[in-house]
């Protein structure tokens, strides 16, 4: 008896994890599917499952596209991200290790006032945000997308969390063996704390790959355009071509499914060693 409600209960389980599953996969679904149709078999009231004729000439038209610039979109996107995962990353985590572990008799009262940076909505710093980066004459250029996003009040809470239960021993050792603090937290904190690092990582590249406002306002010109921006140029007022928002959101997503596939272990990982309950 007990047996049959065991495999009762896994069949139940299995059968839940399956249709979770099927209802995720969804929305990349609909993205192939209207991708790769025309706009007669979107807008169609007779839905399909997939259309008789896929249009794979839709992945060509979308780079070919001369009103919008989306490899160029694509390669800005990148490297925003990119920069901005990798200047987080170093500025939280340098920033949470000296919270964590340099004495200080105010550093507590630096990182309340570092949480508190979280409490302020975003629309508040918005505007002098752009006035600032006008001011220097950033608009349209990488350095304004980059620079005023590099650093991470959240991201410097979770080094810090992580590293006040850092082993001191091994810091100690690395002491003892002639190392300074600099090159203990090169050579002996950063390889030790790699979980902490990949899930922040992760994070932060996400989200400056979505990020829309803040590019939207800044590049102006189509030559810093993001990808979330050219996508938003698909339906405008006076057109909307839905194969090509479709087949572009769908490639848009794959940079996003490699680094979350690639470092998805990371991610728990990370913020269970963090103290994060």
């Amino acid at each position: 008896m007990d047996d049959a409600l065991v495999r009762v209960g896994r069949a139940l389980r299995l059968a839940l994890l399956i249709a979770l599953a099927l209802l995720f996969l969804v929305p990349f679904y609909l993205l192939v599917r209207n991708g790769l149709a025309s706009e007669q078999d979107i807008t169609s009231p007779e839905w399909t499952f997939f259309p008789a004729h896929l249009r794979w000439g839709n992945v060509r038209e979308l780079f070919t596209d001369t009103s919008v610039p989306f490899a160029r979109s694509l390669l800005n996107s990148a490297l925003i991200a990119v920069a901005t995962t990798l200047g987080t990353v170093l500025l939280a985590s340098l920033a949470g290790y000296g919270l964590a572990r340099i004495p200080y008799r105010h550093a507590n009262k630096v990182f309340y006032a570092v949480l508190g940076t979280l409490m302020v909505p975003a629309a508040v710093t918005f505007v002098p945000s752009f006035v600032l980066v006008s001011s220097l004459g950033w608009i349209s250029t990488l350095r304004g997308l980059i620079v005023p996003t590099l650093f991470s009040a959240f991201a410097c809470f979770v080094f810090r969390q992580y590293f006040l239960g850092f082993p001191r021993e091994l810091e100690d050792a690395a002491q003892v063996d002639g190392l300074g603090p600099w090159r203990t937290y090169w050579l002996v904190v950063v390889p030790n704390a790699r979980p902490v690092f990949a899930a922040v990582g992760t994070i932060v590249f996400i989200g400056a790959w979505n990020a829309f406002l803040w590019p939207l306002v800044i590049g102006q010109d189509q030559s810093a355009w993001t990808v979330q921006v050219a996508l938003s140029s698909f339906t405008t007022a006076q057109v909307v071509r839905l194969h090509e928002l479709f087949v572009a959101a769908a490639v848009s997503i794959l940079p996003l499914l490699v680094v979350f596939l690639c470092f998805q272990r990371w991610i728990v990982a990370g913020v269970e060693r963090s103290g994060i309950d």
